[in-house]
């Protein structure tokens, strides 16, 4: 009997010995095993499906972990045991001193599910279901990774422990630009959020905080002559998945997925918007271009930005936006042919990146291992009457997660710009 799945499992790595002599039994994906456990097929898909999505979760790989319990509800929870304090009191010979008690603090998180698939149609089966089943796992494994990963970012890029570069006061602030006077992260940036973490006592992971960059951020920092690249580490085992380098005690792990704070066009036509004119008692703030209704209902709390100072659109009707602060008055008051930019992100609309610092115990995520995910085939002809010419047969993924932030003041989130724009 041919072995058709011997050439991919080998290539994975990722099934037991055990299990091969099932996986060679399988000649058609219709076959059904007989004498086996038939959940060892499953297994191996799983590992399959594990194995690939586990490289794009760099945001999982420094918090704390939990197994999804079985039979266990929907929520789980993440423990923090506090500090003691200082035992100043000197001892009395002969006496036994009080002692003191551990004291536990519990987050609660509510599982979520998430999950995909892909159909395979019986004609594509003619060119090899195997090969077909495991790239489309490997598809599915990418996604879900990306998707898994891109929970947690967001998780952790809502925290309330942020430093502004250049000692900016917020985010709509931040520009760039050649020269100096741009607001890029730099090696001073990076001493400061060690500092913070130094004085909240954050624990390091192995010895180092770590540092979660995008390439676009991670390339302005490499200029610096202190910067280590992984390549001269005199230690180079243990290193983390995607760790490029590191500077002043933070290995960095960069990923393409690191949170970019980014600001909508103002409409469908363009970009940003031109102030025609402006009326402080009323804040409104009239318009050149003309909105059709679609834009002037998406403007409703939009963030715009004119003369450097940041407003919130509470309405917009035809071409008059009506702000709900009070217009500045003097050389920053709206007037004709102000450029008005997006809000959200940087000066001028300009993308913001976050870069993460982070110590030990800063949150908490669920594993993939323990239920946390699963490989889901259905055979041709598993469909029943749904499916009565058997064809159509199906692979995806679901998952349960969550993720938490545990102690703020073990993380920092730099904004930044970046020199690519």
């Amino acid at each position: 009997m041919v072995p058709v799945y011997k050439k991919s499992i080998f290539a994975h790595g990722i099934i037991k010995k055990e299990e091969l002599h099932l996986a060679q039994t399988v000649t058609d994906f219709n076959v059904q095993t007989t004498g086996k456990d038939p959940s060892a097929l499953r297994k191996f898909y799983d590992r399959n499906l594990i194995l690939n999505a586990l490289p794009n979760l760099v945001h999982d790989q420094f918090g704390q972990k939990r197994n999804i319990p079985a039979n266990g509800g929907k929520t789980i929870n993440f423990r923090r045991l506090a500090p003691l304090p200082k035992a100043m009191a000197p001892l009395t010979e002969g006496v036994t001193p009080r002692g003191n008690d551990l004291t536990w603090s519990t987050i609660e998180s509510t599982l979520q599910q998430y999950g995909d698939y892909i159909t395979i149609s019986d004609v594509l089966q003619t060119t090899g279901i195997d090969s077909n089943l495991i790239e489309a796992g490997e598809i599915l494994a990418r996604q879900a990774g990306e998707t898994l990963d891109a929970i947690t970012r967001e998780v952790l890029n809502s925290g309330t422990n942020v430093q502004y570069a250049n000692g900016q006061l917020a985010r709509y602030l931040l520009s760039g630009g050649k020269g100096s006077g741009n607001d890029y992260l730099t090696v001073d940036t990076i001493k400061q959020a060690v500092r913070t973490l130094k004085r909240n006592n954050a624990k390091r992971i192995n010895n180092y905080y770590v540092a979660i960059i995008h390439p676009d951020v991670a390339y302005d920092l490499m200029e610096d002559p202190k910067w280590e690249n992984v390549k001269t580490y005199s230690d180079p085992e243990d290193m983390y998945n995607g760790e490029i380098g590191r500077l002043y005690g933070v290995r960095f792990v960069e990923t393409s997925e690191a949170k970019i704070f980014k600001a909508e066009d103002l409409s469908a036509a363009a970009r940003n918007l031109t102030v025609s004119s402006a009326n402080a008692s009323a804040r409104t703030i009239t318009v050149s271009e003309t909105l059709t209704t679609e834009d002037a209902a998406a403007l409703a709390d939009r963030k715009i930005i004119v003369n450097g100072i940041l407003y919130t659109v509470s309405s917009a009707s035809g071409s008059v936006l009506t702000v709900e602060e009070a217009l500045a008055t003097g050389d920053a008051a709206p007037t004709a042919n102000n450029v008005i930019y997006p809000g959200e992100a940087g000066a001028d609309g300009r993308d913001v990146y976050s870069t993460l610092i982070l110590g030990a115990d800063a949150y908490g995520t669920t594993e993939l291992d323990g239920g946390g995910m699963r490989n889901i085939v259905k055979q041709l002809g598993s469909g029943g009457t749904a499916d009565p010419l058997d064809q159509r047969a199906t692979t995806g993924w679901k998952a349960l997660k969550t993720a938490e932030i545990l102690v703020q003041e073990y993380m920092v989130r730099i904004e930044t710009v970046a020199s690519y724009a």
